[in-house]
């Protein structure tokens, strides 16, 4: 196959997983108005799901890449530094936010800064999972593979692209949740899911080009990306839940808390499945 074929398919298959961060929004079609007990559990079920894909994704993989490169020492200290690196970018962007003037339009100006913020960092920390694609896709048109529509591609890269994709539903419904409490409709809130993964296509196609650059970088983006996730939702997630359960008995700590177990159930069943 030629180099033009190769990267086509693998923008197909980063475009495949961006697209499927919209089918997280599709519930919110059949329903408009959510109680605030509801919306409390909701914000912990979106906790819930980006704790779980850190701690048991995205650090575990940083862990496991970062082994591989002595550069590092440890995979521990490649994570660590991406850890720091993407709460780092987190802070930067809160205060950015805070500074730069904005034009919230139809929003109040806190929660137009809120989903900024949410939709940004989502976006973002997508970008290593494109590079993950890309980097599974490095034994493209050595004549080996999983025959599909006349092409032969590698296991694992089918393997990744199925994962990735599942594990986007979920990260649109995460994105779902703080736009709809903002009442934004239901199509803008597809088209933001859908643009907080635009990433993945691209990264996919930088780290096929540079698949042995990328490799090395993987720990750290890993990291990166669990940093940032943990950190929004310490200092935004828990946040918006409490005050949407001020009034709430015990300011709606066991829908939170039922959230954040869903979320954790979801995520392992993914992680089973996968």
């Amino acid at each position: 196959m030629s180099l033009i074929e190769n990267l086509l398919i693998v923008f197909v298959a980063g475009l495949i997983t961006d697209l499927a961060t919209g089918l997280g929004v599709i519930p919110f079609f059949f329903t408009e108005d959510f109680s605030d007990r509801w919306l409390v559990g909701l914000w912990g079920l979106a906790s819930g799901i980006m704790l779980s894909a850190s701690f048991l994704g995205l650090i575990p993989e940083g862990l496991a890449a970062g082994s591989n490169f002595p550069i590092y020492g440890s995979g521990v200290l490649a994570v660590s530094m991406g850890l720091f690196i993407g709460a780092g970018l987190v802070i930067a962007a809160g205060r950015w936010l805070d500074e730069a003037e904005l034009d919230p339009g139809t929003f109040e100006e806190a929660d137009f800064k809120k989903m900024a913020l949410i939709l940004g960092i989502l976006t973002v920390h997508s970008f290593p999972e494109g590079v993950a694609i890309g980097v599974a896709f490095a034994e493209l048109g050595l004549g080996s593979g999983v025959p599909v529509l006349g092409f032969a591609i590698p296991a694992i890269a089918i393997t990744m692209t199925i994962a990735i994709s599942i594990h986007n539903i979920p990260e649109g419904i995460a994105i779902a949740i703080p736009f709809k409490s903002m009442g934004i409709s239901n199509w803008k809130t597809v088209g933001a899911a859908v643009f907080s993964s635009v990433p993945q296509p691209i990264g996919a196609v930088i780290a096929f080009l540079f698949v042995t650059q990328a490799q090395t970088f993987l720990p750290l983006g890993y990291g990166f990306a669990a940093g940032a996730m943990i950190y929004l939702v310490i200092t935004e997630f828990f946040d918006e839940a409490f005050e949407q359960g001020r009034h709430l008995e015990r300011r709606g700590l066991p829908a939170f808390a039922a959230g954040n177990i869903g979320g954790l159930a979801v995520m392992v069943l993914l992680f089973l499945m996968v």
